[in-house]
């Protein structure tokens, strides 16, 4: 089993994949109208408009309600990420960090209020469990 993507359901898809594209670098890939990717690496993040949800089943996803999940991207240097984008995010949640697990961290949320979670493995455990990955 392969975990293709993520998505997030937003009433407000061309801001939220601005505001993506701007976090990590990439042009969002628009194969409809109501729906973006960014095929990253080692994962994929959808971004798709709330109108697509009725394709699933009404009521089946809501837009800016998620308290329980974290979209976690690892990064070279969290502290030049979150130099860069301290201009862009205007709701930080904890200020760089090193967690007890060995990553250094940076936690904000969207323009929707989804948790992003900008990470780099510092010690030489958390670098040894990210190896060729």
């Amino acid at each position: 089993m392969h975990l293709a993507s993520l998505r997030i359901i937003t009433d407000d898809l061309d801001g939220l994949v601005a505001f993506y594209e701007a976090v990590t670098g990439v042009t969002a890939q628009r194969p409809a109208p109501p729906f973006a990717e960014f095929v990253l690496p080692t994962a994929t993040l959808a971004i798709g408009h709330t109108q697509t949800v009725a394709l699933f089943g009404a009521g089946a996803a809501r837009a800016a309600d998620n308290r329980s999940v974290i979209v976690e991207f690892r990064v070279d240097d969290v502290d030049a990420e979150h130099a860069r984008l301290r201009p862009l995010v205007s709701d930080w949640v904890q200020e760089p960090t090193t967690m007890p697990w060995g990553n250094r961290s940076v936690l904000f949320r969207d323009p929707d209020g989804n948790l992003v979670n900008l990470f780099s493995p510092v010690t030489d455990e958390a670098i040894r469990r990210f190896a060729g990955r």
